[in-house]
Parts: structure tokens; C-alpha cells; sequence
């Protein structure tokens, strides 16, 4: 019998419930949204201060780091320098921020199966907005049109152009990928509008340090500073 390679099929990224979802973010796709999404469209300054709580190995954080504060957490030690908490979000991450401290905005790669709790849980915490990378299939469903979509669209969608290649358990720059990802984002006090597509872009956005990500365990990166460091 021979192998059924149709797009439906390599599509597909199933994970056992208590997976990780263990996936890096690819440096340039991060910059690539900063670039030509968080900044220009959803208007995020660089005095903002940033919560990222799915840091795995720094692949999201070191490039959201270039432009601005960032607060660095995750479930689970992944050895990298750069994490700064090692806590659940959804669980042990406080929600009762005096006004000085709150982060403006949470920017994460959540768990496919956890996205709409890390959605929920951001825009209780987050004082500007909330921005999640996720499949493309998650504009679809039943129960996220219901908790989410319903009474409170996204602000944006984003799409790439290009393919972001993810790969399990390592950042891979050879890697290809049949799979689609699109920012949504909610920021407070904007409207829905429209969607915004990042143009082709890896080659200007990569970096010869992101190579750290692919030969080392713990990237020799500048750490990001903490949260109470950071000026509101």
C-alpha cells in the first residue's frame, strides 16, 4: 500500500494530551512579526514590557528582546539561560499585578491544545494585548468560535507568505513544513479589522547568532530583563 502524502494528511501534528508541544519558534518568524505586525499595526512601543511564557529554548524571547522588555517563563526547564521562571502560566502565573508591574502584552508559541486557555488567561493579565502563534486550523472549531470568536474576534490575523518550519524538540534552518501558522492577535481598545499577511522576509530577518538555537543547548544570548526592572 502505498503512503498517503496529501497536504490533509502532513497537516497533521498530533500530541499525546500531556505533551509539551515542544516545537521552537524559528528566530526570523518572530522578527518578521515585530517587524510587520506588533509594531506597525497593533502599535507596541519598546518601552512596552512583553510576558513570554512558553520560552522553551529563547527562539521567541532573544528575538522579541531585540526590541523590547521581556519577561521569560515556561512549564518546564529547557536549559536555556535566559528563562527566568520556571512556572505553568495557566495555573501558578498570578493574575493580581499591582499597576506598575503588569506586562503589556503576553506574546506566545502555546500548546495547540492549550491556545484558547493561554488566549484567555493573557487578556486577564496582558494590559494591551495578547498575540498567539498557532496552526492555521485554529480559526476553525466549534468550541473556539464559542470562548472565543464569538464575542471577542481577534483584532488581527496574521499570515506568512512564506512557511514556518517547526520542528519537534530542536529549531531546525533546513527544516520545511507542509503545516501553515498565522498570528492572532486581540489588542484592547482596537476594533477587528481586517487580516494582514507578513511578506516574504526570512532572508532579511535571519540572523547568523540564531544558529546558537540549531548547535547549542544554552545560547550564549544577552538575558532579558527582568520584569520589575522594567520601566511601565
Amino acid at each position: 500500500m502505498s503512503q498517503n502524502t496529501s497536504t490533509a494528511v502532513m497537516q497533521r501534528r498530533n500530541e499525546p494530551h500531556d505533551s509539551l508541544d515542544d516545537y521552537p519558534t524559528p528566530p526570523w518568524a518572530t522578527r518578521a512579526f515585530v517587524e510587520h505586525v506588533l509594531v506597525p499595526e497593533l502599535g507596541a512601543l519598546e518601552t512596552d514590557v512583553i510576558l513570554e511564557p512558553c520560552c522553551n529554548r529563547g527562539c521567541m524571547a532573544v528575538p522579541l528582546a531585540e526590541r523590547f522588555v521581556v519577561r521569560t517563563s515556561d512549564i518546564h526547564d529547557y536549559g536555556w539561560a535566559g528563562q527566568q521562571q520556571v512556572r505553568d502560566f495557566l495555573i501558578d502565573f498570578p493574575e493580581d499585578f499591582d499597576r506598575e508591574t503588569v506586562p503589556h502584552w503576553v506574546v506566545a508559541n502555546p500548546p495547540f491544545r492549550l491556545a484558547v486557555d493561554f488566549i484567555e488567561k493573557g487578556l486577564r493579565v496582558a494590559r494591551r494585548g495578547v498575540a498567539v502563534l498557532v496552526r492555521s486550523a485554529f480559526g476553525e472549531g466549534i468550541e473556539r468560535f464559542e470562548r472565543l470568536y464569538r464575542g471577542n474576534p481577534p483584532t488581527i490575523i496574521a499570515f506568512y507568505v512564506e512557511r514556518v518550519p517547526m520542528v519537534r524538540g530542536r529549531y531546525d534552518p533546513d527544516a520545511s513544513s507542509a503545516t501553515a501558522y498565522v498570528w492572532m492577535c486581540w489588542a484592547r481598545d482596537q476594533p477587528p479589522r481586517a487580516p494582514v499577511w507578513i511578506p516574504p522576509c526570512r532572508k532579511l530577518m535571519e540572523r547568523s547568532s540564531d544558529m546558537d538555537f540549531a548547535v547549542r543547548a544554552e545560547p550564549e544570548v544577552v538575558e532579558c530583563p527582568l520584569l520589575d526592572e522594567a520601566q511601565p
